[in-house]
């Protein structure tokens, strides 16, 4: 798989938007067993059945709970918009605006699709990030060049704190995939190597930085100690792989709150002592570990999702 280059962030100071589909949104576990084992026409008629059924939280409910509630305080910061971008159609969607609207959550646009892939909208849309439990849509997004995840299944542990916690890993989610290509191909003392000589020479963008700078804008509204939002970077990199980390993200103009440099350990429980409200990773192994203690998307990005190299990790 050949991934295209990553679009770059631009001028506008225009909201954090982000796209999401109804199976991240909401629990439709039930409904999407009816459409796998009875088709469509049966889950059409689910659906309007139990229209007025409020479903249940997602994996990633709270997260956009969180987002939206930043409108809310009264600060001068570009805001946040969440587009509601699903693959049924308007009519089986009904129910999934009845329960938004159930939970006052504040969204007003929607695409629906009726089956086709809703990633052709995401550049018209106007979103940085898409998130979906479809692969298929959220590799399509990221040829295109935007932030997208596989928001996978997850025993739900809401963070009942109000501050929004977000961890990023490093290699193919923020940055390119440059130096874990090398890991890959060449091993950990040439990679090692390459970053020590390379550690004044900022890592090009990877597909989530522009997210990083739509989130910087909204904290830059706030005083740093008393801010709603909090990322983390959360990677396997140690010294001296980490300088040229600090570097690019000091080149880039953009803050992380923490940093955590694991050398290789498991991220699973540094993530539950952060409480990440969700994480970015681009492995799948760390993914399935992470899935268990916060919500986690799943970013199939870089060398370690090309078929030939899926199995294998460094970040």
């Amino acid at each position: 798989m050949t991934d295209s280059v990553t679009k770059p962030a631009g001028s506008d100071p225009g909201p954090l938007t982000v796209g999401i589909s109804s199976r991240a949104l909401f629990d439709l576990d039930e409904s999407h067993r009816v459409f796998e084992q009875e088709g469509l026409e049966r889950y059409m008629a689910y659906q309007r059945k139990h229209e007025n059924d409020v479903l249940g939280k997602g994996v990633a409910f709270s997260l956009v709970r969180k987002l939206l509630a930043l409108n809310d305080d009264g600060m001068d910061h570009p805001g946040v918009e969440v587009v509601l971008m699903s693959r049924n159609s308007a009519d089986t969607g009904l129910r999934i605006f009845n329960s938004i609207e159930h939970y006052g959550l504040d969204v007003q646009r929607a695409v629906f699709t009726n089956g086709a892939s809703p990633s052709q909208y995401i550049e018209p849309a106007g979103a940085q990030l898409f998130l979906s439990a479809n692969e298929d849509d959220v590799r399509r997004v990221l040829m295109a060049g935007y932030a997208a995840a596989t928001i996978l299944p997850t025993a739900i542990r809401e963070n009942r704190s109000t501050q929004l916690r977000i961890a990023f890993d490093g290699d193919a989610v923020i940055f390119s995939d440059e130096a874990e290509r090398i890991f890959k191909e060449q091993g950990l003392e040439a990679f090692s190597d390459s970053e020590r000589r390379a550690a004044a020479n900022p890592l090009a963008a990877g597909p989530f930085k522009p997210v990083l700078e739509g989130i910087q804008r909204i904290q830059s509204a706030y005083p740093m100690e008393e801010n709603p939002i909090r990322t983390a970077l959360i990677t396997a990199r140690s010294a001296p792989a980490h300088k040229r980390v600090i570097l690019t993200l000091r080149a880039w103009g953009i803050r992380i709150d923490e940093a955590m440099f694991l050398g290789g350990r498991e991220k699973a429980p540094y993530l539950r002592s952060f409480g990440a409200d969700i994480f970015f990773d681009d492995q799948t192994i760390h993914c399935s570990i992470a899935s268990r203690e916060v919500a986690t998307g799943h970013v199939p990005h870089g060398v370690a999702n090309e078929p030939a190299r899926q199995g294998t990790e460094n970040d």
